[in-house]
């Protein structure tokens, strides 16, 4: 099985979408990228991530380009901006799916308040890529 994740910057949310499904079941073949990477991962999400035992920091954003002629099983947005800008796939592609997420590099005030967003995120992230994957089960 082989999924793709979407957002713009590949920084944060469809990072911790892969390291989710990743840690669900090591054998999926997971991927991510965004239509305008950012240089390197967000902070933020690597430290909740890791508060729930996933690495997430070795991973660097990519450019959704590198896997537009690859065949995969799903593609998953996980931003509207991500959805709107979504290449065209030439490689077959058997399900596209949208599952938005607010963007927690939005979130402003304290440290503790950023961070209790991007947890919000997380967790909201988990529940639903949760549910997609029990659905693959089915």
């Amino acid at each position: 099985m082989r999924i793709l994740i979407l957002c713009t910057g590949n920084s944060c949310r469809s990072q911790m979408a892969e390291g989710f499904l990743k840690s669900f079941e090591p054998t999926l073949e997971v991927f991510s990228a965004g239509t305008h990477p950012a240089a390197k991962p967000n902070p933020y999400a690597i430290e909740v991530m890791a508060e729930v035992g996933i690495d997430i920091s070795p991973n660097q954003p990519k450019n959704v380009d590198l896997f537009v002629d690859q065949p995969f099983d799903s593609v998953i947005t996980v931003c509207n901006g991500a959805k709107e800008v979504c290449p065209v796939f030439t490689g077959k592609v058997i399900h596209r799916l949208h599952i938005g997420f607010e963007d927690p590099a939005d979130a402003t005030g304290t440290r503790d308040e950023i961070l209790f967003v991007y947890r919000k995120i997380r967790d909201q992230i988990k529940e639903r890529f949760t549910e997609f994957y029990q659905d693959l089960k089915i």
